[in-house]
Protein backbone atom coordinates (compact mmCIF):
# COMPACT_ATOMS: atom_id res chain seq x y z
CA UNK A 1 0.00 0.00 0.00
CA UNK A 2 1.24 3.63 -0.69
CA UNK A 3 2.19 5.30 2.47
CA UNK A 4 0.76 8.72 3.07
CA UNK A 5 2.01 11.18 5.20
CA UNK A 6 0.35 13.49 7.40
CA UNK A 7 -2.53 15.75 6.37
CA UNK A 8 -0.85 19.63 5.80
CA UNK A 9 -4.30 21.30 5.66
CA UNK A 10 -3.19 24.46 8.47
CA UNK A 11 0.49 24.83 7.04
CA UNK A 12 -0.07 25.32 3.57
CA UNK A 13 0.26 28.30 1.62
CA UNK A 14 -2.14 30.00 0.44
CA UNK A 15 -4.75 28.31 2.72
CA UNK A 16 -7.26 31.30 3.20
CA UNK A 17 -9.73 29.69 6.14
CA UNK A 18 -11.85 33.16 6.38
CA UNK A 19 -12.78 33.66 3.11
CA UNK A 20 -13.34 29.22 2.94
CA UNK A 21 -15.96 30.03 5.89
CA UNK A 22 -17.40 33.76 3.71
CA UNK A 23 -18.18 31.02 0.84
CA UNK A 24 -19.91 28.70 2.45
CA UNK A 25 -22.49 31.23 4.34
CA UNK A 26 -23.05 32.75 0.84
CA UNK A 27 -24.17 29.10 0.00
CA UNK A 28 -26.01 28.27 2.81
CA UNK A 29 -27.96 31.22 2.04
CA UNK A 30 -28.44 30.82 -1.37
CA UNK A 31 -29.97 26.97 -0.66
CA UNK A 32 -32.32 28.73 2.37
CA UNK A 33 -33.65 31.27 0.27
CA UNK A 34 -33.92 29.06 -2.78
CA UNK A 35 -35.64 26.24 -1.21
CA UNK A 36 -37.99 29.00 0.21
CA UNK A 37 -38.92 29.79 -3.11
CA UNK A 38 -39.70 26.19 -4.16
CA UNK A 39 -41.88 26.03 -1.04
CA UNK A 40 -43.56 29.09 -1.90
CA UNK A 41 -44.15 28.34 -5.86
CA UNK A 42 -45.31 24.80 -4.62
CA UNK A 43 -47.71 26.33 -2.36
CA UNK A 44 -49.47 28.58 -5.04
CA UNK A 45 -49.43 25.97 -7.54
CA UNK A 46 -51.38 23.46 -5.68
CA UNK A 47 -54.20 26.54 -4.67
CA UNK A 48 -54.56 27.55 -7.81
CA UNK A 49 -54.44 24.55 -9.66
CA UNK A 50 -56.52 22.59 -7.21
Amino acid sequence: MAGHGPVEYETASGNDYAEHEATYNRFVQIVKWTTGGTVIVLILLAYFLI
